[in-house]
């Protein structure tokens, strides 16, 4: 991925960006043709590593590449806007504005106990908070297991990270907030999400005497 100086995220917030954003797209190589597959996965940090898993489909051939691959990028999108031109004080283009993880890595195949604890991990993740969550231990005996039967559970150890927040860091204040206050006024999520990245990012621009 290119990310020029401007746009570059730490490796700590972009850690942090995918465990904001699990919702990833798995790629690996076979037989010379790039397999996509996009999942939800779970990120955790321990020992000083980052680890990723998840689970594909056990029909899904790209179960194949898995297996002791060191070569697997998983990509992580977070919000991003379409910049109107029409926003700016002097004349320009249009832009499109981002965050996105790109976590390289090595995988490896987890079964048994191990991808039990994974899905686990994954349903306490998302329904923990919720009114009668469905929680491992909510299920039927036996019934997790035999689901078992038709996924591939993976875990990715990451051994790289790029990650860029392309957001308008390259605009005069003027035209920065007005990007902002346009964004907030959108019906679209993404907008304000990216307005909200932004006006956290220079938050002076947005007081009584920074704003005036």
């Amino acid at each position: 991925m290119y990310v020029p100086r401007l746009y570059r995220v730490e490796p700590h917030e972009a850690i942090q960006m995918m465990k904001a954003y699990p919702f990833a797209t798995l790629v690996t190589v076979r037989e010379q043709r790039p397999i996509a597959t996009h999942i939800p996965v779970e990120v955790r940090e321990e020992g000083g590593h980052v680890y990723v898993t998840g689970h594909i489909a056990y029909g899904n051939v790209q179960k194949e590449t898995l297996d002791n691959n060191a070569n697997v990028l998983l990509i992580f999108q977070g919000p991003h806007a379409y910049i109107s031109s029409s926003w700016y004080e002097a004349e320009d283009v249009p832009t499109w504005d981002y965050l996105a993880v790109h976590a390289y890595g090595t995988s490896r195949i987890i079964t048994g106990r191990e991808l039990e604890r994974a899905l686990a991990a994954m349903l306490e993740h998302y329904e923990a908070h919720r009114k009668r969550g469905r929680l491992v231990d909510t299920f039927t005996p036996g019934y997790i297991e035999g689901q078992m039967k038709g996924i591939v559970g993976f875990e990715v150890e990451v051994t790289w990270i790029e990650a860029s927040a392309k957001m308008s860091q390259n605009r005069n204040d003027r035209d920065y907030k007005a990007i902002v206050t346009e964004l907030e006024m959108s019906a679209e999520p993404d907008d304000r999400k990216v307005a909200a990245w932004m006006r956290n990012r220079r938050p002076h621009l947005f007081t009584t005497e920074g704003g005036a």
